[in-house]
């Protein structure tokens, strides 16, 4: 957040997703964003990005917030938080609300409906610069017209549509100016899944805006999520908040830390 902004304006967040245990690389990334807050004498708040009710579990969340308390770590507003006015604190408790984001999109014509298989869009062969992502093709997108009259089915893969070549670019408070380009970088991408549930993109959007998060610190391994969901703010209409990418924390094999490396699991609330 610019430190010319007034203090009282400041509003971040923690968003650990509940399923598994905390590595050090949260660590840097929840220190970060309490040290951003308490600098600028701004609020704090806990969210739990439990989309997943197969993957998340009320055992994970509770050593979530074991784990931020042992790092010395405090919150404002948060699921524990006795009269924080801008709940639920909880994505598993906000589907209805990630619905009604889908609707508008699909009404202004960003959504629509995908039927293509991952095993289809990876025979396509489009690879982002990294390798690390199958781009979805143009060509895949659905030529049906939308009867407006209905309303979007919830057991519907729905993709948010791009316009290819445009350059996406946003101010890093650490990195500086970042930009990413359609086409190259990211393509069309999931904000809804057919088993009911909202993608990532569009409920940390959601999230972010009813809870008037004014900076978003997070990794650097997310800075592609950051433009993706750049373009779901503009086309809500809603202000872009600022961003903060936390270098990554790499293991000695340069690798990054995350859960399926199974990183010092539970290191802080045992210590």
């Amino acid at each position: 957040m610019s430190e010319d902004n007034p203090k009282n304006f400041y509003r971040g967040r923690l968003a650990p997703t509940p399923s598994g245990y905390l590595h050090v690389g949260h660590a840097r990334t929840f220190c970060t964003a309490w040290k951003r807050a308490r600098k600028l004498d701004g609020t704090l708040i806990l969210r739990m990005d439990d989309l997943d009710p197969s993957r998340c579990r009320e055992e994970f969340a509770d050593a979530c917030k074991e784990d931020i308390r042992k790092m010395g770590i405090t919150w404002d507003e948060g699921p524990d938080v006795e009269q924080s006015a801008h709940g639920p604190y909880l994505q598993s408790q906000c589907s209805d609300l990630y619905y009604e984001a889908l609707v508008r999109l699909w009404r202004k014509g960003f959504a629509y409906a995908c039927k293509k298989t991952r095993k289809e869009i990876r025979g396509a062969g489009l690879l982002n610069p990294t390798k690390d992502e199958f781009l979805f093709p143009q060509e895949f997108r659905s030529s049906q017209v939308e009867d407006l009259s209905q309303t979007p089915s919830k057991k519907v893969n729905w993709r948010f549509r791009t316009n290819w070549g445009d350059k996406i670019s946003f101010p890093d408070n650490r990195k500086g100016n970042v930009q990413f380009e359609v086409g190259r970088d990211f393509s069309d991408f999931l904000i809804w899944r057919k088993d009911g549930f909202s993608s990532y993109e569009l409920a940390t959007v959601v999230d972010d805006q009813r809870m008037k998060v004014s900076e978003v610190v997070r990794g650097e391994d997310l800075l592609v999520s950051s433009a993706r969901q750049c373009l779901i703010f503009d086309a809500l209409g809603w202000p872009r908040p600022e961003f903060y990418h936390c270098e990554l924390v790499l293991d000695d094999k340069g690798r990054k830390l995350s859960k399926s490396t199974r990183s010092i699991a539970r290191s802080f609330a045992t210590s």
